[in-house]
């Protein structure tokens, strides 16, 4: 591996940590800030939608910026987010340093992306790509059960460590990647690309691929409650499954793109899921089979993400921090959308039910990749000097 990508993938695994980890230090942190845990939860809204609106915006204001210089401040902007929640002594201090930290991540994985992709090979650079990514799908299979193990002593502590993991990475990154600067360009020059109807269309898949994922995951402990038995320690064992899929999703999407050119991965990947989630009711009944679709859900989601990027840099690499940035939103934007249609759902239907209310948002998703691969529409070319 091109040493030049293991910080930018510490950079990454210390935001997905961050991302994921909070779920599980809910009953901890409502309890030491004396909320109820569903107002403990807002801090995670908070981040997502923080996360969602910044991105793009940040990215957009900062193309022109040195990427290494940008990347930096980014990373000391989460660090002190971090360290500002680890020392919240009351819920609004704590919603203002989950903003904080927001903003900081909000720029941290598209500049880690967008590096990636400009000191890649051609030939490359889903691979590189997917290197990067995969520090997110780390997170999800090691740092949320390290996040959660030290939780068990004090939940502040897992925030220290997510800190201190951004110190790591800002160290490697000083010190192993040199000055990364786009071309010169106006504002309205940068947001161009998003007048592009194909961007449109594919954040909008990526949005409704996860939505259709999260419609289910976000409740999965329930959906799982039959073959668990109610068991904390099964539960963990199906979602660490999910995460040991993620990594081996995430490392086939690079290498898959590469090959076969990331529209035709995303149509195979979207059927796949929406087969997933139909079959979805069927599978909670016993824990073997729960293990095998977390698992498989585990490769098929994240094996999208790369893909997407790749689709998106290639028909602007000009505005790759931009549209990367947008792609994160949408990333964002989708888990909450699943999470509320879910939620909503619920009101009328079983739990179990949540997977094929999934897979009809996963069908329109694929309905609009074979919408636009038939249309093949062709990058904008350059405007001539």
């Amino acid at each position: 591996m091109d040493r030049r990508l293991i910080p930018l993938v510490a950079a990454a695994f210390a935001v997905g940590t961050d991302a994921f980890v909070i779920t599980g230090l809910l009953p901890a942190i409502s309890a030491d800030l004396e909320v109820t845990t569903a107002a403990a939860g807002q801090l995670i809204t908070v981040y997502a939608l923080t996360y969602a609106l910044a991105a793009p915006v940040l990215g957009a204001l900062t193309a022109a910026l040195d990427r290494r210089t940008v990347l930096l401040a980014a990373l000391a902007v989460f660090v002190i987010g971090n360290a500002a929640f680890a020392v919240a002594d009351d819920y609004a201090f704590a919603i203002a340093a989950r903003i904080v930290t927001g903003l900081g991540a909000a720029l941290i994985t598209p500049q880690a992306s967008a590096i990636a992709a400009s000191i890649a090979p051609p030939e490359r650079r889903g691979r590189y790509l997917a290197v990067v990514m995969g520090g997110l799908t780390a997170a999800t299979a090691l740092g949320v059960p390290l996040g959660s193990l030290l939780a068990a002593v004090d939940w502040q502590l897992t925030l220290w460590a997510v800190a201190g993991l951004g110190v790591l990475a800002a160290a490697g990154i000083a010190a192993l990647l040199p000055s990364l600067t786009a071309p010169a360009a106006g504002l309205a020059a940068r947001l161009a690309p998003l007048r592009d109807k194909a961007v449109l269309g594919i954040v909008t898949t990526t949005a409704l691929v996860l939505a259709s994922g999260y419609a289910l995951y976000t409740y999965f402990g329930a959906a799982a409650e039959e073959a668990t038995g109610g068991s904390q320690t099964l539960l963990t064992a199906i979602l660490l499954a999910q995460g040991i899929g993620a990594v081996i999703g995430n490392h086939l999407a690079g290498r898959l793109t590469d090959r076969f050119g990331p529209a035709r991965l995303m149509l195979i990947v979207q059927a796949v899921m929406v087969g997933l989630l139909g079959l979805a009711p069927f599978a909670f009944a016993n824990l073997a089979a729960a293990i095998a679709i977390s698992f498989a859900f585990g490769v098929v989601a994240w094996m999208a993400i790369v893909p997407q990027q790749h689709r998106l840099v290639s028909r602007h690499p000009e505005a790759a921090i931009v549209l990367i940035g947008l792609n994160s939103s949408a990333l964002y934007a989708g888990i909450a959308f699943g999470g509320l249609v879910g939620g909503v759902s619920l009101n009328w239907l079983p739990v179990a039910a949540l997977g094929p209310v999934g897979a009809v948002i996963g069908i329109a998703g694929l309905a609009l990749t074979i919408a636009m691969v038939r249309a093949k529409t062709p990058a904008p070319q350059p405007a001539a000097a």
